[in-house]
C-alpha cells in the first residue's frame, strides 16, 4: 500500500490561528506569575514544572529534573491516558516526596495540554508526547509564556519543522527557554571529541558513517473496543504521523551529531530500506540505508534497521585526511586514531549524566535569565531523518531545498478525536509512493 499524498490538518490551521490569542492570554496572565519569563533571581521561590506525556520518557524525563535541580516542584502532569499520570505521581512521590505537589493535578484526554497551559502558575514545562505532537505542544507552550523542555524528534514532516521554527523565534523574542532532548550534545565524550575534529586533529573531514542497527522495538497489541486513534497514539512506535519511523526517532540522535560535526545541514539524500520483519499492522521499514551528501562534497553513510538475530552497532565514524575518530553510542566513548591506527585521543562519557545535564541546564539558564533556545537546532536534525525516510520510501532524490521550501507533507490527522477513524495507509513501496 501507498503513503496519502498529504493530510490537510484543520488541528494545525486551527492552532496557527489561534497563536495570536494564546499568546495575548499569557501575557495577561504573566502578572499573576511570581516568577516570570527571563527572571533572574537565584533565591526566587521554587520553579514549578509540568509533563506533557506521562510514559516511560516523561516520567524519566521529570525524574532526571527533579533528580539533579534543587528549588523546583512538580505540581501537574496532562496525558491522554490517566492511568499514566496516575503511575507518574506516585512513582514521583516515592522518588522525591520533597519535590512533588501534595496533591494530584493530572488533566486527561487531548485537550489536556491546553489544560495545564492554561495555569499561570507553571513556569517549566517538559513534553514528552509522542514526535507527532511535538510541534503543536511545542508552540502552545512557548505561546503560553512557559519554559521548555522537548523531547526528540521535533517533528515528523515539513508541516511539523516549519512549527518548531516558529515557536524558536517565538520563544526568543519572548525570552524563555527551549532545552531539546538531543542529550548527545551535553555528553562530556561526545562534545570533547567534536572540539577534537574543530581542532584539526583528523585533519580535514571528508565522509562519515552512522548507524542505529539494533535488534527490535516494542509493540503493543491493540485490545477490544479501542478506537483507531486511541491504538495508534497506545502504540505510537509504529505509526509514521506519531513517530517518524525508526530513521528518524532513534536516528535523530545520529543525524543530529553528523550536523554538529559537519556544521551544516545536508545539500540531499539517496536511500534505500525495506521491510522483513515488522507485525503486520504497522507501517515501519525495518532498516533505512541513506547516503547524505553535506556541502564541500563530503557523504555520510547512514544505516538503520530493527531486525531480530542481527548486530547491534549504534555509533558513528568520522573519517578525516590525517585520522579517523569513533564515536560510540550510550557509554561506549570517543577515541581518535592516526592513519597507522595509533590512538591519538580518547574519553568515557556517561549517557545518565547527559539526560541530567539537560535538565540542569535548562534549569540554571532561567535562574541566570540566560534562557537557552534552541529548538531551530533539533527541528534542523529532526527534518534530516524526515529527508532520508522520503527519499528512501519514495525511491527518489530528496533535497533540502525540497523538504524546507516545496514539500507539503502534513502527516497529522484531520479533526483528531479519541474516537477518530483512522485507516493505516500501510507501509510505503518505492515506486509507488510518491514524494509530496
Amino acid at each position: 500500500m501507498t503513503l496519502p499524498a498529504a493530510r490537510p490538518s484543520l488541528t494545525r490551521r486551527d492552532f496557527a490561528q489561534a497563536g495570536a490569542a494564546l499568546a495575548t492570554a499569557a501575557a495577561s496572565l504573566s502578572a499573576t506569575t511570581s516568577l516570570p519569563a527571563g527572571a533572574a533571581s537565584p533565591d526566587a521561590r521554587p520553579l514549578r514544572l509540568g509533563v506533557i506525556g506521562c510514559g516511560g520518557r516523561g516520567t524519566g524525563a521529570i525524574d532526571n529534573s527533579l533528580s539533579v535541580n534543587e528549588g523546583v516542584e512538580l505540581v501537574a502532569a496532562a496525558d491522554v491516558n490517566g492511568r499514566n499520570c496516575e503511575k507518574l505521581w506516585k512513582t514521583m512521590r516515592q522518588a522525591h516526596p520533597g519535590k512533588v505537589a501534595a496533591s494530584d493535578t493530572s488533566h486527561v484526554g487531548l485537550d489536556g495540554y491546553k489544560q495545564l497551559l492554561d495555569n499561570p502558575t507553571i513556569d517549566v514545562v517538559l513534553i514528552t508526547s509522542p514526535p507527532g505532537f511535538h510541534p503543536i505542544h511545542g508552540r502552545a507552550a512557548v505561546a503560553a509564556g512557559k519554559h521548555v523542555f522537548l523531547e526528540k524528534p521535533a517533528c515528523v514532516d515539513p508541516a511539523g519543522y516549519r512549527i518548531c521554527l516558529a515557536a524558536h523565534d517565538e520563544a526568543v523574542a519572548r525570552g524563555t527557554a527551549i532545552v531539546c532532548g538531543t542529550q548527545y550534545r551535553r555528553q562530556v565524550n561526545y562534545a570533547a571529541a567534536v572540539d577534537q575534529i574543530r581542532k584539526g586533529v583528523i585533519g580535514d573531514v571528508i565522509a562519515a558513517t552512522a548507524r542505529y542497527c539494533t535488534t527490535g522495538i516494542w509493540y503493543r497489541s491493540r485490545t477490544a473496543g479501542m478506537s483507531d486513534a486511541e491504538y495508534q497514539m497506545t502504540n505510537w512506535y509504529h505509526f509514521v504521523w506519531l513517530s517518524g519511523d525508526q530513521i528518524l526517532e532513534q536516528g535523530v540522535h545520529n543525524l543530529d551529531l553528523i550536523n554538529w560535526v559537519m556544521g551544516s545541514n545536508p545539500v540531499s539524500a539517496f536511500g534505500s530500506g525495506g521491510r522483513f520483519a515488522r507485525p503486520a499492522d504497522s507501517e515501519l521499514w525495518d532498516s533505512f540505508s541513506v547516503d547524505y551528501e553535506y556541502p564541500g562534497d563530503r557523504f555520510v553513510s547512514f544505516t538503520s534497521r530493527h531486525l531480530p538475530g542481527t548486530a547491534s552497532d549504534v555509533g558513528n565514524t568520522i573519517h578525516g585526511s590525517h585520522g579517523t575518530c569513533h564515536i560510540g553510542a550510550a557509554n561506549a566513548g570517543s577515541r581518535i586514531v592516526d592513519r597507522a591506527g595509533k590512538l591519538a585521543w580518547e574519553m568515557q562519557g556517561s549517557i545518565a549524566a547527559a539526560y541530567k545535564q539537560e535538565h540542569k541546564d535548562l534549569i540554571d539558564s532561567i535562574r541566570a535569565g540566560k534562557p537557552i533556545v534552541e529548538l531551530q537546532q533539533m527541528a534542523e536534525s529532526s527534518l534530516v531523518g524526515v529527508m532520508g525516510r522520503l527519499a528512501a520510501y519514495t525511491g527518489q532524490n530528496v533535497t533540502w531545498k525540497f523538504v524546507t521550501e516545496e514539500s507539503t507533507l502534513d502527516l497529522f490527522p484531520r479533526d483528531l478525536t479519541l474516537q477518530s477513524v483512522l485507516p493505516s495507509p500501510g507501509f510505503a513501496v518505492p515506486g509507488k509512493t510518491k514524494l509530496v
